[in-house]
């Protein structure tokens, strides 16, 4: 069940910080593409293009790990963010976040692996040894038909998290 879990939970990309990423010794982070940094219509918001040039002026690596096997979505929103990107990664497999790992010489344990889903994202980054970030999903009203029967059971880990880190704040 570890596995499953994140070492961080946040609404959006937006909210991680450069002060989380330099406690955590966090070089590079790998993101998602799909309800993470666009909707299901395509949309990349200003907000997350000014995030990702506030992060690459911290020094901070941004590199793009997709499932979908769509070039030119990911093509194009690396493009906007002027980041390199890998699509049709069959995450939660190694082969894509070990990819990323000897392209950018960076170890896993400086990596993080940004991402709205638990068995993509969040596992394969979890197996990878790398640090990871859970985000809700962009749009949770429309999804792509091979996430949304997921996300059921996505809704009860997170509330296990959720309780978990709860009780973990809360000792005395």
């Amino acid at each position: 069940m570890k596995s499953l879990y994140p070492n961080i939970y946040l609404n959006k990309v937006e909210e991680i910080t450069i002060q989380t990423l330099i406690k955590n010794k966090i070089k590079l982070l790998i993101l998602d593409v799909d309800n993470t940094l666009i909707d299901y219509y395509k949309n990349l918001s200003e907000e997350v293009i000014n995030w990702a040039k506030e992060m690459k002026g911290q020094g901070i690596k941004l590199y793009i790990l997709s499932n979908t096997n769509n070039e030119e979505k990911v093509k194009k929103v690396a493009q906007k963010l002027d980041i390199p990107y890998k699509y049709f990664a069959m995450k939660p497999l190694k082969r894509g976040f070990k990819y990323i790992q000897k392209e950018t010489n960076i170890k896993p344990e400086n990596i993080a692996v940004v991402g709205d889903q638990i068995f993509t994202d969040v596992l394969g980054g979890n197996r990878s040894k790398m640090f990871t970030i859970l985000v809700e999903p962009i749009d949770s009203k429309k999804d792509y038909w091979y996430t949304a029967w997921k996300r059921p059971i996505e809704n009860k880990i997170k509330n296990k998290y959720k309780t978990k880190e709860e009780k973990n704040n809360n000792v005395y």
